[in-house]
């Protein structure tokens, strides 16, 4: 059990940013929900803006170190790759 100060605090510290982080990722997840959802659905305007949504969200969960970089990256690219063969 942590017995100084610091280490206390670090513990405090820590739960604070697991909360965040677990409330970004589900964030995400639930933006990338919709455009699979949207896709799924076969409307391609609403899987647009769907994705036009979801994007800021994995830029951010990026950022903010949730996921990394490259996932985000992937991510936005699959999904806009499957939406453009919806629209074609």
């Amino acid at each position: 059990m942590a017995n100084s100060p610091q280490a206390k605090k670090r513990i405090r510290q820590t739960a604070r940013r697991t909360t965040a982080n677990r409330m970004r990722l589900s964030r995400i997840r639930t933006y990338v929900r919709y455009v699979e959802e949207a896709i799924a659905s076969g409307d391609a305007d609403a899987a647009k803006a769907a994705l036009r949504a979801a994007e800021p969200e994995l830029a951010r969960g990026a950022r903010h170190g949730v996921v990394s970089r490259n996932m985000a990256s992937r991510k936005v690219s699959r999904l806009s790759a499957r939406i453009k063969s919806l629209s074609a």
